[in-house]
């Protein structure tokens, strides 16, 4: 994508590793800031000597220039311990670049030490690469993958609930030793390792831990109660990330927990029928949380914390595990073909436990393709 009119060429200085646009802009990873610019199209890399081969070899540039002949020259010309504002400086001096555009990420110390040096530097909110949101055939065959670790995971750990025993004092047993929120992560979290992925916070919470949609959960797992177990393992060769939410109950769940997975799997469905190009992602979100309420499971305040369906109803999936769009109440604007979310539904309630069911759609023209394969059951 060409820099904008108002400025000359867009700048990002951050790791791959860590940084989304970065690693979007170059397909190469690497653990340590280094340069990229884009002027006019063409793509510039400015590498240090222990990365610019490999960044030869990787990177999805144009050119890769090395960090150290420019240290090097600025050495000679009287600057004697020249930092990463005078490296670009001078790269910009042959690159004929005199301000710049970057993302509301760039590191603020060197933003002031450029505009210190008369480069004047713009920061741009996001998305600063707004083709980041419409996906390419290899970026879903890239999230297919990840979408097959996470099943991995899921298949794992739902297995363990089910092989599990139910213990008089309502506890669940595996293997003689009392099923915990930790034990069944590490299940997952293995499965999941052994296929070259990454898995990071994974959530596997019980009872009353299911209202906090983010508890990670801990400790024993007793029967007869949901368990939300949320995998989004990422891959260590593209970045790309899967994400993936079950509910189950080993034993039997109460009917009032059934109706609230009976409602979530319809509520489900309904952003499965009306996701597609050009709907109105709040108004998508907005029906749900209305279908909800009329099948008696309202949302707001109530014993001084939030209970019901409070999140959004999905997110965008990618290099990031939540990107652009956002399914919820602050985005109005309509999906496009290309986009790939999650549609994730849930509800939450102290004394019930909560329910939430994730899958990940490929949007169309005419609709969306669900890229998730496992099936959904409540008691196992």
């Amino acid at each position: 994508m060409p820099a904008t009119n108002q400025y000359d060429a867009r700048l990002i200085y951050s790791a791959s590793e860590s940084d989304a646009n970065m690693l979007w802009a170059t397909r190469f990873f690497a653990p340590d800031p280094f340069i990229f610019i884009e002027k006019r199209g063409k793509r510039y890399l400015v590498m240090s000597d222990l990365e610019i081969d490999r960044a030869k070899s990787q990177a999805s540039v144009d050119t890769v220039l090395a960090y150290s002949a420019f240290v090097k020259r600025l050495q000679q010309e009287g600057t004697a311990f020249p930092g990463a504002a005078q490296v670009l400086a001078a790269v910009f001096r042959d690159l004929k670049i005199k301000k710049v555009e970057v993302p509301s990420t760039f590191p603020v110390g060197l933003a002031d030490q450029l505009r210190k040096m008369k480069i004047p530097v713009e920061a741009r909110s996001d998305p600063f690469w707004p083709d980041r949101e419409l996906k390419t055939k290899e970026e879903v065959r890239f999230i297919n993958e990840a979408l097959r670790a996470a099943e991995s995971g899921m298949e794992a750990g739902i297995d363990a609930v089910r092989r599990s025993r139910i213990r008089r004092d309502g506890y669940l047993d595996l293997d003689g030793t009392r099923l915990t929120s930790e034990i069944l992560k590490r299940i997952i979290n293995t499965t999941i390792m052994a296929r070259g992925y990454v898995p990071s916070h994974t959530i596997v919470a019980s009872g009353n831990q299911c209202v906090d949609p983010h508890n990670q959960g801990s400790g024993p797992i007793r029967a007869n109660t949901s368990i939300i177990m949320d995998i989004f393992p990422r891959s260590q060769a593209t970045g790309y990330f899967g994400d993936i939410t079950r509910t189950v109950v080993r034993g039997r769940a109460s009917e009032r927990l059934k109706q609230a997975y009976g409602c979530v799997e319809e509520g489900q469905k309904i952003g499965f029928r009306r996701i597609r190009h050009g709907a109105n992602a709040f108004d998508i979100h907005q029906e749900i949380l209305n279908y909800f309420g009329r099948e008696g499971f309202p949302t707001g305040l109530a014993g001084g914390r939030m209970q019901g369906f409070f999140h959004g109803t999905g997110h965008g999936l990618g290099l990031d595990i939540h990107e652009a769009p956002g399914i919820n109440m602050r985005n109005k604007n309509p999906l496009r073909a290309g986009h790939v979310v999650t549609v994730e539904p849930g509800l939450y309630y102290q004394g019930l436990g909560g329910v939430r069911l994730e899958d990940v759609v490929f949007v169309t023209k005419t609709g969306c393709r669900n890229l998730v394969h496992i099936p959904k059951i409540l008691e196992v």
